[in-house]
């Protein structure tokens, strides 16, 4: 079945099931690689991509599902004003290790701070939960956040 898709701001036309995963749809037919496929039960945040700025599990998402809604992956989110700061933010503070999970990981901390420019600790531990990193990378995504926000590098009470 043929669906029409906008990723990243260009309209796209991909052949899959209905059932087909998003994540699925960007990686196999799309060539996408940036979200992983980390537990394929929305728990670890490694497929986390944007439909209409709002942070989703790729890989519970079908594709009949996402209908006129734009995705945005880690591919396009750069072209963002504050996705570009928090990738670049990222590079400087130089979270990764491995980087299996810090597409997603990027893709939550855009969404937070493209609806709260300044988060509270509160706030980013909310919008972050569920983001696993197996590297342990957390004080230091942290720290990216902040710097993103322009926040000061390190938070009082973390």
């Amino acid at each position: 079945m043929a669906f029409s898709i906008k990723v990243n701001g260009r309209q796209r036309t991909v052949e899959a099931e209905a059932d087909t995963p998003l994540l699925w749809v960007l990686r196999d037919e799309l060539n996408m690689k940036g979200a992983k496929f980390g537990c394929g039960a929305t728990f670890c945040g490694a497929c986390t991509v944007h439909l209409d700025g709002a942070p989703v599990r790729s890989c519970s998402i079908p594709i009949s599902g996402v209908g006129a809604r734009a995705v945005t992956t880690i591919e396009g989110i750069g072209a963002s004003e504050v996705g570009k700061r928090v990738q670049e933010a990222w590079m400087e503070v130089d979270v990764m290790q491995c980087g299996y999970c810090q597409a997603g990981q990027i893709m939550s901390a855009t969404a937070l701070l493209t609806r709260t420019p300044k988060p509270t600790e509160a706030q980013i531990t909310q919008a972050m939960n569920g983001n696993l990193c197996r590297c342990a990378t957390y004080a230091r995504i942290r720290a990216a956040i902040r710097k993103a926000a322009g926040l000061p590098a390190e938070a009082a009470g973390v």
